[in-house]
């Protein structure tokens, strides 16, 4: 039996223990905010908070997950007002908003680690989250903003 804390709730997992974080959380628990892009860790279309770092939950297996916090984009914030989303709202970042999950995720978990980033730093940050858009100039903005709460 794995159990884990998603979004503050604990709960258990009896299933195949190499099962992508990704569907545990879609299929089981319902929380389709992380969104399956790749398959493989390099879009961060499914970026989740793990133990307090940014993971692609694709990439990450129930096992692996075993005993640690998990926080989705649900559980960011459950009105939505997390400074990031905020700051995404304010920006008006999202054109399809496929992958904006993954990037306030990632955005999130790199304020809480570094709250006022350099310009190098959100790019190197946010390097790994794939935007078919092309919205990166406002995603920068955001995070930005977010950071001197503007």
């Amino acid at each position: 039996m794995i159990t884990l804390r998603v979004n503050g709730q604990v709960q258990a997992y009896d299933g195949d223990p190499s099962l992508p974080l990704l569907w545990y959380l879609r299929d089981e628990l319902g929380l389709t905010g992380s969104k399956f892009g790749c398959g493989e860790g390099l879009c961060g279309a499914c970026t989740v908070h793990l133990a307090g770092n940014a993971v692609r939950s694709c990439a990450v297996s129930m096992a692996d997950a075993a005993g640690h916090e998990v926080v989705t984009i649900e559980g960011l914030d459950p009105r939505g007002d997390h400074p990031v989303q905020r700051a995404w709202r304010a920006v008006n970042v999202p054109q399809c908003g496929f992958c904006q999950a993954g990037q306030i995720m990632q955005a999130a978990a790199l304020l809480a680690k570094t709250p006022n980033p350099t310009e190098q730093q959100i790019t190197e940050a946010m390097d790994g989250n794939i935007c078919r858009c092309g919205c990166y100039q406002r995603i920068q903005t955001a995070v930005r903003a977010a950071a001197t709460g503007v």
